[in-house]
């Protein structure tokens, strides 16, 4: 066989080889250093040590290095003989769960969910692309819903054509719950309701209430005010549909949009950025209909509007 030899010495791809990951749970309360100790006993304790110390531990998905951590009977304890652990590090995005089918992000205001004609990187799509190749280069990760770039919050994504289909094909009965704190301009009256219209979009991208069915499609949410003033309430949402805009469109229709929304009505921004976030998001697991429910606190920045 003759030799290629245009190729350059080396630059031939070295075969990718998994991490070698292994598995504990506690059946006894105690310190995680004192367990691994205890599970490990085919390793020196120096090379336990170095585990620790080197970020190949990781105790119910977060990578931990401190020795007296607690345990519990059913953590999760992973020990990554291979590598440090490949995590997430970015200023605006921020993971709070993740297993094989899915993962579950914190977005941050003014980033996009996904690309778009003339923005491809530095969205959270792409962020989440570029860190789960570093964990295994034939990771893939699956767009399932957006939020708005300047709503901050919670947002799924899946990891696999079977979990993303499994959401997008039954999402009104997978997610059992969307909730959303926003501050509003004004003080709402009644303090708590539900309104309902159709949704339309025109040809400058603006969203608007119509009465026609036919013209729009439904739209319900569900408010709450948890607060009023200096002028401003904090209010709780809960969206019985999912449609672009709905929020901030709904809250102009009552007179009181939201703080920073000059596209739909706002006349002040005191905290310059749309107040507006996904507090709560819970749904069925697509692979094992297990009850996900995740939750973040109300945003600093919010309660003080309303202090």
């Amino acid at each position: 066989m003759r030799k290629n030899l245009s190729a350059k010495p080396g630059a031939e791809r070295a075969p990718f080889r998994p991490d070698i990951i292994l598995h504990f749970r506690p059946s006894a309360p105690g310190r995680l250093l004192d367990f691994l100790f205890e599970v490990m006993l085919d390793r020196k304790r120096t090379t336990v040590k170095d585990y620790l110390k080197h970020r190949q531990v990781m105790v119910n998905g977060a990578v931990t290095t401190q020795f007296d951590q607690a345990v519990n009977p059913g953590d999760n304890v992973a020990v990554n003989t291979s590598r440090e652990f490949q995590t997430l590090r970015n200023p605006r995005l921020s993971i709070v769960y993740e297993d094989d089918d899915i993962i579950v992000v914190n977005k941050g205001y003014g980033l996009l969910s996904v690309g778009t004609d003339k923005i491809k990187t530095g969205t959270a799509y792409s962020i989440l692309r570029d860190y789960l190749k570093r964990v295994d280069p034939r990771n893939k990760v699956f767009i399932v819903h957006r939020l708005d770039q300047h709503t901050s919050g919670l947002m799924m994504f899946a990891k696999n054509v079977k979990a993303k289909e499994a959401m997008q094909h039954n999402w009104n009965n997978m997610v059992l719950e969307r909730r959303y704190v926003c501050v509003v301009e004004g003080k709402l009256d009644p303090p708590e309701g539900e309104i309902r219209s159709y949704l339309a979009e025109n040809s400058q991208h603006e969203v608007y209430s119509t009465e026609d069915p036919n013209a729009g499609q439904l739209a319900v949410t569900r408010y709450r005010t948890l607060r009023s003033a200096n002028g401003y309430s904090l209010v709780e949402v809960q969206l019985e549909t999912g449609r672009k805009n709905q929020i901030r469109v709904h809250m102009k229709d009552l007179g009181h949009p939201i703080a920073g929304d000059r596209k739909y009505g706002a006349k002040t921004s005191p905290i310059h950025r749309l107040a507006l976030h996904a507090m709560t998001l819970r749904f069925a697991h697509p692979a094992n209909r297990a009850d996900m429910n995740f939750s973040t606190p109300i945003p600093a920045p919010f309660a003080k509007m309303v202090k």
